[in-house]
């Protein structure tokens, strides 16, 4: 038997540009994210099961059409109409109004808050807020914290509402 010593071969390394550097920084990120994602998704039913032990009330619709099975849950929307007092001066107007888009974002920030917005026409009916908290009375409690409501400038009025879990506006 004879005693061959192994070559290995050479390998170079393979220079790439500045931008294929920077794609390929940005597929390993968005493949992490993927992978992330992936291992934090919660089935439907682990969601319905944390929904329901929080409180939230929660039913599963069945669409005819594709056979999936939805998972609805409970929201509440808050109506903002125009209240009694609405003769503030410009500058308390507009401080109010500072504070009501602050309060607004904070409860966004929090989960408590989905999608807030002010109506495109000039009426008693000023904008909406939808909240997803578990009750009618944590809704309403929100709703009745905001600074424009406390003025009395705006009034609420809040609604059970159902919506599909996870579905994006479109």
């Amino acid at each position: 038997m004879a005693c061959k010593e192994d070559v290995k071969p050479v390998v170079q390394p393979v220079e790439i540009s500045p931008e294929e550097a920077a794609i390929n920084k940005v597929k390993d990120s968005l493949y992490t994210a993927f992978i992330k994602a992936k291992e934090n998704k919660k089935t439907r039913e682990q969601i319905k099961a944390d929904l329901k032990f929080k409180g939230y009330k929660t039913f599963d619709y069945v669409d005819e059409k594709s056979k999936d099975t939805i998972l609805m849950q409970q929201y509440f929307v808050a109506f903002l109409k125009a209240g009694a007092i609405r003769g503030q001066n410009e500058e308390e107007a507009a401080a109010l109004q500072q504070e009501h888009l602050d309060y607004l974002g904070k409860m966004y920030e929090m989960g408590h808050a989905d999608i807030s917005g002010p109506f495109g026409d000039d009426t008693a009916l000023r904008g909406m807020t939808i909240y997803n908290v578990p009750n009618i009375t944590t809704a309403e409690r929100l709703a009745n914290d905001d600074p424009m409501v406390k003025a009395n400038r705006l009034i609420v009025e809040v609604h059970p509402w159902w919506a599909a879990k996870g579905f994006p506006l479109r």
